[in-house]
């Protein structure tokens, strides 16, 4: 069994802010391969379903981003799902917008939401990080990455969300390399 949680923030007003790309890939994944509704269960919204021959749980925390792991830790504990068997999606400021890296480990970049996660799950679990870009000063990355997608910005976003969910039965167990490859041709296709 595999986890793939989706960093965001709960709350309509969130929906479409920067930081909640995590969630868009969650719920993009759970309507592609029709998972069951959400439900409130470990302080997050869960859906248990297949994605191929993988069995899933789709997680979004109920909690506010920096405090993601609160919400991670007594899930995947209950389930007793190693942290290697755990995906995290997430922004990241510091890779150009459309642009995703995969790998196991890693630091948090200053990612409070990673912070959290590493907190209780350690720093052996998989982050696939999902690039937004960056305002350009350290002053306005708050309102940044709380901000809306412009709609010029969908242009990328759609068809990102679109073809990480294509990629999806692929991502569990992958090769990063190969995995990454994939998607850029996917997206190119």
């Amino acid at each position: 069994m595999f986890v793939l949680v989706g960093l965001g923030n709960p709350g309509s007003q969130y929906a479409m802010n920067r930081h909640n790309i995590g969630f868009m890939v969650v719920d993009t994944i759970a309507e592609s391969y029709n998972f069951p509704p959400f439900k409130a269960k470990f302080n997050s919204l869960i859906s248990e379903g297949q994605i191929g021959s993988h069995k899933v749980i789709l997680c979004k925390p109920a909690t506010f981003m920096n405090l993601s792991g609160q919400a991670v830790g007594p899930l995947i504990r209950f389930y007793k799902i190693p942290p290697e068997s755990v995906y995290v999606v997430h922004d990241d400021l510091d890779l150009e917008p459309e642009r995703v890296k995969l790998k196991i480990g890693g630091g948090t970049g200053g990612h409070n939401g990673l912070a959290s996660l590493d907190q209780q799950l350690g720093k052996n679990y998989w982050h696939l990080r999902l690039g937004i870009g960056h305002p350009g000063h350290k002053d306005a990355v708050s309102s940044y990455v709380l901000s809306n997608f412009k709609s010029d910005e969908q242009d990328w976003l759609i068809p990102l969300l679109s073809a990480i969910a294509n990629q999806a039965e692929e991502l569990f167990g992958c090769d990063p390399a190969v995995w990454l490859n994939k998607l850029k041709n996917n997206l190119q296709g």
